[in-house]
């Protein structure tokens, strides 16, 4: 039977895109680490000098800094810099937690496109932002699933894969078009998953965060008219927080999650339900 305290005891997780001390790839990783399992933690590499001024004032350093939080929990750390939309360093991460942590058998994909200039009607997105954005969101997550999962297969012993969606997949947003495509193309690449690898028993799932107080949306979650328009149609009347996202994301990877497959959960306060 599975430890109580430290249910993924002997599991070990890759995590992608977990860099950001404000950011849900973090504390999915932390949430994994307490318990149990070894982490290897990637990000894409950013220089120190475009870290938020709160990263900067902390001496933050990325994903060596996740990667000791994890150790302070009594857990294996791996950090890997990883471009997931190349299939090289997909098999590099591969390789090389198999070497470091001995095996695998978590895969969360969390790691996304930057906003950029994306953020506009569609007939006025550049070709080059749309494509930048399915490179990362959707092949990015296409070959980091491949990679690890011919692994999985491989290693005979099940496994778990959860996908980091967002409610934007769910509702048609205005100048959120090549986002939202990428997020619900990851519902369906879920469903797709879940049915092909469940002869391996590896359980595939979904999560869709809505607005969750993290570096990246903070341009919403400041107080002011935006903020209370997205108030205004969350039931529970706030933002979530990043911690809550990796607690979902850490049961889905543990053994009361057994039977759930092919599922896709909103985390949103009860937004999208309005």
């Amino acid at each position: 039977m599975p430890d109580p305290e430290a249910p993924l005891a002997g599991k070990v997780a890759v995590v992608t895109g977990a860099g950001r001390y404000r950011g849900i790839g973090r504390h999915i990783g932390l949430a994994l680490a307490r318990r149990g399992a070894d982490v290897a933690v990637t990000g894409s590499g950013r220089p120190p000098k475009t870290y938020p001024a709160d990263e900067q004032a902390l001496g933050w350093r990325d994903i060596e800094s996740v990667a000791e939080e994890i150790r302070a929990l009594g857990r294996r750390a791996l950090p890997l810099v990883v471009d997931v939309s190349r299939a090289d360093d997909c098999a590099r991460l591969v390789d090389e937690t198999a070497r470091a942590l001995g095996r695998i058998d978590i895969l969360v994909n969390n790691a996304a496109a930057g906003r950029g200039h994306d953020r506009v009607p569609l007939v006025q997105l550049e070709e080059s932002e749309w494509r930048r954005v399915l490179e990362v969101n959707l092949t990015g997550t296409f070959l980091v699933t491949q990679a690890v999962g011919r692994a999985l297969i491989a290693q005979g012993e099940g496994g778990r894969i959860v996908n980091i969606s967002s409610i934007a997949g769910r509702q048609g947003l205005p100048t959120f078009g090549a986002y939202a495509v990428t997020k619900a193309g990851l519902i369906l690449f879920t469903q797709v998953l879940a049915v092909e690898l469940a002869q391996h028993r590896i359980n595939v799932n979904c999560v869709c965060p809505g607005l969750i107080d993290t570096y990246r949306m903070e341009d919403v979650t400041r107080p002011g008219p935006i903020r209370d328009a997205v108030m205004r149609t969350t039931p529970l009347g706030r933002e979530g927080r990043p911690e809550e996202i990796g607690e979902l994301v850490a049961f889905l990877c543990g053994p009361d999650a057994a039977y759930i497959h092919g599922q896709t959960i909103n985390i949103d306060g009860g937004r999208v339900m309005m």
